[in-house]
């Protein structure tokens, strides 16, 4: 292993020394990025006065700080915006205020649809992002599109991330003119973080407009060098807010949740036994205990029915699939705990009784500290990891769960962190704690690495029955990143060893027992202003796994090409060889991949996906004389359409089509349809409908245990469920006032289908969840 990084080290000293000369021969002349600009702090004017309707008319915005946003950054480098944007802030004791004035010279084009919080990113949107802290390290993003629908982000530059699942409480109006639209915000203190001290404040700030039309282009107030790896530490200054205060910064958010679920017991047979309707009240509360620091809690959550998983295929998979988190709780202040590998992933919580949460930063530091009881029953929570594949397990038991993480902000863009996950039960525990870092030598290269520790016990039933380690059992995992990136060139290279009794119980670390390298670069072209297609891209990376004996798992060599042009194409194409070993049998894979999408019109939107490859037939299990294991032709397309009718009703269909060919036919065959029709009233409520219908079909005659007399027991898979065919549909109506004060109502319906059956209702669910959020 040390030799191979050995290799990568020397390769990456090879690379910059190629490349680093060529991206500055490639480089626009430096007038074009204005870097000697004036970045002294702008004044933002205390100012009263304000009505929010989306109209400019009050005479206060006439004194507010005015700034114009004269730079296309994408897809142009930082040339002359091709439309005007005017914006005005200001400021008074419990708000920030913004507006802008987004002219157009067509504004019949203006992309504006009625739709959900954080749906409109396909629209015309003006927005602000905001580096309270002025540490170039995280910014709060508050956007809006031209009728008011509000989008809020966490812009996160030291993971590189940008998380939309921060929801905060703040107000917007917005309205289509004869010149263009008009927008205007008003963020209270409460919903942000910032820096201690009665005096003024200097704050980052960037202005942005998202002007969607033949190619999707983006105005800034900042120029923006893209021979610079971080965003924050480009923006402008502003200063003001004098005596910003964010009161008691208390919000407290009662929730009550009621439903009935009936089942049928009696599956394949038909009849549902009606259940007992059954209440809960919750309770989720947040506190600023100082201006950048909040503690939350909660009791009885429950947000699961709410928000219907992503459709996804899990035939054949090696791996278990990730899911995002969509509860609430679990989201505020996520970014704080991120790091280079997946050592906490929240939806491993699966029941909480309770939880607590700190998140903050005070000056150089920051902290994130989360603690829950978490009740799981019967649910499967437990991923059992493996080099080859990974399972679950069953935990029925209590647990308590703890996680701490701090991370210590260095020089300009460096950081050094420390994280301790804990899940203690009676007769269970898992421990993982590490140390990680962060390391921007210059403005184009960035090192992370993180090194971790765990210590596990499983229940003894788990060590039995799947051949987990008795006892308490320790291992180490480290991971290294390094990244080089300017204009036109960018390098990667990527470390990870994983020893095979690590065990991240609160994370998604399906894979253990494993040592990886990766070496790629990409060489980007980008066209000058006017030509229908934005830039070109060519890349390709070369990556290598073994197990901790040696043992050759895969090696893969891969080549693409991108582009974007005109209609908002999006282009992929790739492809390569890989050699994989499974079962000690090497097999030889070639494979195709890409990926398309445009926007033909305003109001439609297509994608394809098209895969083609060779893959191990992961379900085959051989019988006797039988090789080992054994692989097919594997095909999946994944088609996509987005309409919407009007501002109003929006329609989304996808399909996802995967089957493996061997050599006497198909092997199996699977089809996933999902539908989802959306009729939004108002920014506020809305219907929605999802259907999602699941068929998967095996041929058994292929599959030798199927076909053994007497059949072996148990009958393993597919053999005991050939054909399994499943229908889901939900239907939720859904008003909100703010992200917490919020009425959900609805039912969720499955019908499941085995072998020759038709499909048969095995549960329905009605549900009914009310919250109130209370601000002082």
């Amino acid at each position: 292993m040390f030799g191979r990084a050995r290799a990568v080290a020397a390769a990456i000293v090879l690379l910059q020394v190629f490349v680093s000369p060529a991206a500055a021969e490639d480089a626009p002349p430096p007038e074009r990025f204005a870097t000697t600009r004036d970045r002294t702090p702008k004044p933002i004017p205390r100012l009263e006065g304000f009505r929010l309707d989306g109209v400019l008319d009050e005479p206060a915005w006439e004194q507010a700080l005015r700034i114009e946003l004269p730079w296309e950054v994408n897809p142009g480098d930082n040339i002359e915006a091709r439309v005007r944007t005017e914006a005005f802030l200001a400021y008074d004791d419990g708000r920030l205020y913004a507006a802008f004035r987004a002219h157009d010279p067509d504004p019949s084009r203006i992309r504006a649809r009625l739709s959900d919080r954080d749906r409109a990113f396909q629209d015309d949107f003006v927005g602000l992002v905001v580096d309270t802290f002025n540490d170039e390290r995280r910014a709060f993003e508050f956007f809006v599109n031209p009728v008011g629908v509000q989008m809020d982000l966490v812009q996160d530059d030291v993971n590189g991330s940008e998380d939309s699942s921060w929801d905060a409480i703040w107000d917007s109006a917005g309205r289509i003119t004869e010149q263009g639209y008009e927008v205007e915000l008003s963020i209270p203190y409460t919903s942000l973080r910032f820096q201690r001290g009665s005096g003024t404040q200097v704050w980052g700030l960037d202005l942005i407009r998202i002007y969607p039309r033949e190619q999707r282009f983006q105005f800034t107030s900042n120029p923006r060098d893209r021979n610079v790896s971080c965003y924050l530490c480009q923006i402008d200054k502003v200063v003001g807010f004098e005596g910003a205060e964010p009161g008691k910064n208390l919000e407290i958010t009662p929730t009550l949740t009621a439903g009935r679920t009936d089942t049928n017991p009696a599956f394949p047979d038909s009849g549902l036994d009606t259940g007992d309707v059954e209440s809960e009240l919750g309770l989720t509360a947040r506190w600023g205990v100082t201006p950048n620091l909040t503690l939350s809690g909660t009791a009885n959550p429950d947000f699961s029915q709410v928000e219907a998983d992503v459709a996804r295929l899990d035939v054949n998979e090696q791996f278990a699939l990730f899911f995002p988190e969509k509860r609430p709780f679990f989201l505020e202040g996520g970014d704080f705990f991120e790091t280079l590998m997946s050592a906490f992933y929240t939806r491993t919580v699966a029941v909480p009784e309770w939880g607590v949460k700190l998140t903050g930063k005070e000056g150089a530091n920051a902290l994130g500290a989360f603690a829950a009881r978490d009740d799981p029953g019967s649910d499967v929570t437990l991923l059992l990891p493996g080099s080859q594949g990974s399972r679950f397990a069953v935990l029925e038991d209590e647990f308590d769960v703890g996680v701490l993480r701090y991370r210590r902000d260095l020089g300009k863009n460096s950081a050094l962190g420390a994280l301790l996950t804990s899940r203690e039960g009676d007769v269970y525990h898992n421990r993982v704690f590490g140390v990680d870092g962060l390391a921007r030598a210059t403005d184009q290269d960035t090192l992370r690495v993180q090194l971790l520790r765990s210590q596990t016990e499983y229940p003894q039933a788990i060590v039995n029955d799947l051949g987990q380690p008795a006892g308490e059992f320790e291992d180490d995992a480290w991971a290294l990143s390094y990244r080089h990136s300017t204009r036109n060139w960018t390098v990667r290279a990527n470390l990870e060893d994983v020893g095979r009794d690590f065990r991240a119980d609160l994370g998604f670390m399906p894979q253990v027992d494993f040592k990886r390298a990766i070496l790629g670069g990409w060489r980007t072209w980008w066209q000058e202003p006017g030509k229908k297609w934005a830039w070109f891209e060519i890349g390709g990376d070369w990556d290598q796994t073994e197990d901790q004996n040696g043992q050759l798992i895969e090696r893969e060599t891969e080549a693409s090409f991108l582009a974007s042009g005109p209609r908002q194409l999006f282009f992929i194409v790739g492809g390569g060889h890989r050699e994989r070993v499974f079962e000690q049998i090497e097999f030889s894979q070639n494979f195709v991949n890409t990926f398309v999408e445009l926007h033909p019109t305003r109001d439609l939107y297509v994608g394809l996906g098209a895969n083609f490859s060779h893959r191990v037939d992961f379900a085959y299990r051989p019988g006797p004389g039988d090789p080992a294991a054994r692989q097919g032709k594997e095909y999946r397309l994944s088609p996509e359409l987005r309409y919407n009718f009007g501002r109003h009703l929006r329609l989304d269909l996808s399909h996802n089509y995967l089957a493996l060919d061997g050599d006497d036919g198909k092997l199996f065959e699977a089809n996933l349809t999902e539908l989802r029709l959306v009729h939004q009233f108002n920014v506020r409520m809305f219907v929605r409908a999802i259907v999602q219908l699941r068929d998967v079909e095996h041929d058994t005659t292929q599959y030798p245990l199927c076909n053994i007399d007497p059949p072996p027991d148990p009958l393993p898979f597919p053999c005991s469920r050939p054909e399994a065919r499943n229908l889901f549909g939900q239907f939720l109506f859904s008003y909100k006032v703010n992200p917490q004060t919020a009425l959900f109502f609805g039912f969720t319906e499955n019908r499941d289908a085995v072998q020759d059956t038709s499909l048969v209702t095995t549960d329905r669910t009605l549900f009914l969840k009310l919250g109130y959020a209370w601000v002082q």
